[in-house]
């Protein structure tokens, strides 16, 4: 079945603002993401193993922020529809998805938010064979897509809470000019996001979520980030 071409209306932003899949978009990582790129003008494609409920997910958010800024897809027509993907998917049982996108991100930018974390325990790390989540999806979805990681470090609920948040994303990723459109992208909703580096350097970014969950355990919080000092803003 051909791919449904997401709309054009009056209400959507300038042709500079990409169309941005959110694959698993209607998990709460999802939904928080879909919800603030929608706001900020962003066009987002929510997709999710059932059509349907994706674009449930889609008119629910439209009704609620009174716009027109999202759609609902399949995964597979979310991420082939679309100019960035982000996978808002956890880690384990990540796999079948990316089977079924692979195709769709082929000369894409790709967006890992998942976290390398204990099944068992999530306030310890687990980091993969392969180095970092991010570099184990970069392997599997191949040379031509440009895959960074960023967002580890920021809860649902900072996403769905103040209009400005107090923390930091740091973004990480093999192409310098892709981790730039990323953090573009990321400014759209009102963070301020950093170049962390290479590909390598996912590991920290992915490790580090560990960390701030035991954070928030020991001091009974929610939403413990980072913020980058001394540099210029």
């Amino acid at each position: 079945m051909p791919n449904r071409q997401p709309s054009q209306s009056p209400n959507h932003p300038t042709s500079q603002s990409p169309f941005l899949a959110i694959i698993g978009g209607t998990g709460k990582q999802g939904t928080a993401l879909a919800a603030r790129f929608a706001k900020a003008g962003v066009r987002v494609l929510i997709g999710s193993r059932e059509a349907a409920r994706a674009e449930n997910a889609a008119k629910e958010l439209n009704a609620r922020l009174g716009g027109s800024n999202a759609e609902g897809y399949s995964n597979h027509d979310a991420a082939a529809n679309a100019e960035i993907v982000l996978l808002a998917l956890p880690y384990d049982g990540m796999k079948p998805t990316l089977q079924d996108i692979r195709e769709a991100c082929a000369n894409k930018i790709v967006i890992n938010i998942a976290s390398a974390l204990d099944p068992a325990r999530k306030s310890r790390a687990r980091v993969p064979l392969a180095g970092s989540i991010t570099a184990e999806v970069q392997d599997f979805l191949g040379g031509s897509v440009k895959v960074v990681a960023a967002f580890q470090n920021i809860s649902p609920e900072k996403l769905e809470g103040a209009a400005r948040i107090d923390a930091d994303v740091l973004v990480c990723g093999a192409d310098r000019e892709a981790r730039d459109k990323v953090i573009e992208l990321i400014k759209r909703i009102r963070i301020d996001a950093f170049d962390a580096g290479a590909l390598e350097n996912a590991v920290v970014v992915e490790t580090l979520t560990a960390a701030l969950i035991a954070i928030n355990i020991k001091y009974k919080v929610k939403g413990a980030g980072i913020r980058i000092t001394g540099v210029p803003r």
